[in-house]
This record gives C-alpha cells, structure tokens and sequence, in this order.
C-alpha cells in the first residue's frame, strides 16, 4: 500500500502491521526491523513513515477515569477528538492541546506537542503522569518523571523512536464552558506585535495570524488572540457539520497574489485595534479541523510546514530577518502562527524553548527548499531549531546545532538496541 503524511509529501510504498494484544505487538516486533510506529497520519513531514510502519490508531480503548484528579487512563490510538467528545460535557479539557484534535495520545508525547499555553503549562508531556512503552526486545517498561526517567525524557519528543507507547495516564483540566473569552488585537508591524504578546503574557492562551507578505514599515503585523475559558456553564459540546476539500488544487492555485488577496481580506475583517468575542471550543484551538482534507489545497505536489523557534534574546531580529527573507521570495504562505513560549523541559528532543516560534506552510514547488535552507542559516545565527514533527528536509548538521541532547539520545538508542529496530525516513535522513 502507499503512504503519505498530511502534507502528502513524500509518499512511499509500505507494509502496515497492526496488533489487538501486548503479545501480538511483541511478535510483530521480534520478528521485524525498520519500524515506526504510526498513529493517524497527522505529522506533516517523513517522521512517521518508513517501508514498515506499526498502526497504533486500532489500539484505542478508554481504560479508566478518577474524577478525584482528573487523571484518565487511555490507550495510546485514542484521539484528542475522542477525549474532547466524551469530557468536555463533563466538564474537563485537555491541559496542553496543539492545533489539530485529530492525532494519537501515542503521537502527542511522541512529538511532546504544545499549544497556545505553553508559556504558562509547558509541553504535553507536564500532563503525562506515567505511560508504559515496548521496547525492541519486547519487554513491557513504566515510564514517567521518577520512574525509567531516562527513557521518558527520550520517548517524550523522541518521534517513535524509543519504541511502542501502549497506554498513557494524562491529567485532564477542569472548564465551567465550552466557549472562550477571546480578545484580538490588530498591531501595525512587528514592533507592535512583540509589545502586544508581552502585554498579555499572562493571558493563559495566545497565538497569532501573520502576514508574512508584509513589506517595510509593515513587516510583521498581526491579528493576536488572547483569552481564557468562560464561566457560563455551557457544556453543550457535540459534533458540527464540517467542509471538505474532495480533490487536489490546481498547483497555480495558491500563488503570490492568491495569497495577498487571503492576507488582505484576512486583516482587514479584524477593524478595532482591540475587540472582544466568545468563541467556542473548536474554533478557538481547531479552525482548520473545521475542513476535512484541508491539506488538499496545496495540490498534488504537497506541501511542507516549516516551524522554528528562536530564544526571547534573539526572536525580534531574527523573526525581523526570516520575514524578510519570505516576502522578498514571494512564497508566502497564508498559514503562519506566531506564538509565546515558556521555558524548555528537560527531554531530549523536545522542540519549545523560552522564546518565539513561527509556524509556515508552503506547497512543494521548485525553489522552495533552497529559501529554507537559507532560513536555516537564520535561525542557527539566532541559536534557534527547527520542529521534527513538521520537518521533511533539514539536514544533519542544521538538526544537530539545535538539539544539544542529540548525543544522549543516540546513546540511548544504541544502549536499548533501538536503533536496529526503530526508525523512520527522517531518522535516517538526519542520522539520529
């Protein structure tokens, strides 16, 4: 069968193996090298691809819930959409959600994901409480802050490289609503921007659209959105009626102008410098799950979304240069998310750090590789990195500079025999 990532580049012919029983997963082990777990097909780049993939999604059982703590037992295929469906109503959410519902528990503490909270919560692996993980040989571990440590910090961001995670217990957040106090700001330029997130950095969630086509005094403006939950008691939450996307656009079809147009119209629906609105769930941390196969917009060819993240010191020049950079080439994308970020954890391969990320989504087309090299350059100048679960390209050298945890993790993987048993295109591309 042939397989892709969501950003349906590359794609490549595998074999799938799937499992109902711990002993049956064992067997597929053992008996297999080469492998990479695979969850919902949800990572953008070459993560989670390989000639051999383990299906996780099957193995998705709820296990248990205490309501004292807020801690829910789940099998690593259940989905965020599933948790959000069964809980919000009574009323828990998750602690750190990222930008789409639909990706693995295995997949969020493969890729220790985060969201517009993390400057105040962190990673997704602050509300992992313990998970047990196969590794090559079989054998069954707990993993969590005190017990198996080592392994923990290697599998939290560790892109399903440390082995199988079969079962999580997460902390869940208690809501009295459904709906968000949203508040959006409209800045003029980077300057602004930049003041806008320190304003409101105690605000618990914040992220930001930005118009990365900008030029001059412009560069960098933004519509921010800040807010928290509500406390009107409406716990309605249930299913909504979505679009799809049936078919691949036409390559042309996102292009300099297609995109100016989107910017344009974009920011000026925002008119007040500060306004209020209350927004539901889905829209405030989910808007593009609204549209199934939204990834179809970029056509055929695919595309790429390039996330870094540089310190506080550095973000303002850098992010000042990198927006440069993209105007002046002419791909712009009309997906770029700027967010706040607290201070990094101690996995080894876990992308946050204290600072500022901007998240792009470009179509695979001739040239672009060749500006994301030059962004890399960028971002390394600033001491920054670059998000593997987003990644399809970036070297061995631009990887290693930014992950000073790398050795250990290599280490890790040849003490466990990982390395023989586990691995993906990106491993190996990157040599991890």
């Amino acid at each position: 069968m042939k397989l892709q990532s969501w950003g349906n580049y590359p794609i490549i012919k595998n074999e799938s193996f799937s499992f109902n029983q711990e002993e049956a997963l064992k067997k597929i082990i053992c008996n297999h090298n080469e492998m990479i777990p695979y969850g919902n097909g949800r990572s953008y780049g070459d993560s989670a691809l390989n000639k051999k993939i383990i299906n996780v999604r099957p193995h998705n059982f709820f296990l248990n819930f205490d309501e004292s703590k807020g801690l829910l037992h789940i099998q690593s295929g259940v989905l965020l959409s599933e948790i959000l469906n069964i809980f919000v109503s009574r009323g828990w959410f998750l602690k750190v959600t990222p930008g789409t519902k639909f990706i693995t528990i295995g997949g969020a503490i493969a890729s220790d994901v985060h969201g517009k909270n993390h400057h105040i919560e962190g990673c997704f692996s602050e509300c992992v409480e313990e998970f047990n993980l196969m590794l090559p040989d079989g054998k069954i571990v707990t993993c969590s802050k005190t017990e198996n440590v080592e392994l923990f910090r290697a599998t939290c961001g560790g892109m399903g490289l440390t082995g199988v995670i079969l079962d999580a217990k997460i902390i869940l957040k208690k809501i009295n609503s459904k709906h968000i106090d949203q508040t959006t700001i409209k800045t003029k330029n980077l300057k602004e921007t930049f003041e806008a997130f320190e304003k409101y950095k105690d605000k618990q969630y914040s992220v930001a659209w930005i118009d990365c086509l900008a030029k001059g005094d412009t560069i960098g403006k933004c519509l921010l959105m800040v807010g928290d939950f509500d406390d009107d008691r409406d716990l309605s939450y249930g299913l909504k009626k979505k679009l799809n996307i049936p078919f691949n656009f036409p390559s042309f079809a996102l292009n300099t102008l297609s995109v100016k147009a989107f910017n344009w119209l974009y920011y000026g629906k925002v008119r007040k410098l500060v306004s209020k609105q209350k927004v539901d769930i889905d829209t405030f941390f989910y808007p593009l799950d609204a549209i199934d196969n939204w990834n179809r917009i970029y056509g055929k060819n695919g595309f790429t979304q390039y996330q870094f993240i540089l310190p506080k010191e550095t973000s303002f020049k850098g992010l000042e240069e990198i927006l440069k950079s993209i105007s002046n080439s002419g791909k712009g994308s009309f997906l770029a998310v700027l967010k706040l970020y607290g201070k990094a954890n101690e996995n080894y391969l876990s992308f946050p750090m204290e600072g500022y990320s901007l998240a792009l989504d470009f179509k695979i087309e001739k040239g672009l590789f060749e500006l994301l090299d030059e962004l890399d350059k960028i971002v390394l100048k600033n001491k920054g990195r670059i998000y593997l679960t987003k990644d399809v390209r970036i070297s061995k050298a631009t990887f290693e500079q930014g992950y000073p945890f790398i050795n250990a993790f290599r280490n890790l993987r040849e003490k466990y025999k990982m390395n023989k048993k586990f691995n993906s295109l990106q491993s190996k591309r990157v040599e991890i």
